[in-house]
């Protein structure tokens, strides 16, 4: 039992680290240049293009979780179903391209 919370623990500490240390990369993006803020640009197009990647990653994160969850029962029941089972965790991922896609349109604007 304390095996187990010593994973656990190190887990949220290596998947916590980079939410504690976002904030100040984003502050650091967000901070334009003054060419930038003469021309009303600012730095929120930089905030506006983390909070995209960020939520899609997050979404992709949780969708891949439930298709590895349910994937691996699955093919436990019938090893056949690789390929759907492939196909979900693609189509899960989809979502964090979708983010970065945005992300891109926000900073190309």
């Amino acid at each position: 039992m304390v095996n187990m919370r010593k994973k656990k623990l190190l887990s949220y500490v290596i998947l916590g680290l980079p939410l504690l240390l976002l904030p100040l990369s984003i502050v650091g993006a967000a901070a334009a240049s003054p060419e930038e803020a003469a021309a009303g640009a600012g730095g929120l197009k930089f905030i506006g293009a983390a909070v995209a990647i960020l939520g899609s990653t997050i979404a992709a994160g949780i969708a891949l979780y439930g298709v590895a969850i349910g994937g691996s029962a699955l093919l436990a029941e019938n090893p056949n179903a690789f390929t759907q089972v492939l196909i979900l965790g693609g189509l899960a991922e989809g979502v964090a391209v979708y983010g970065l896609l945005v992300a891109f349109l926000i900073l190309g604007g």
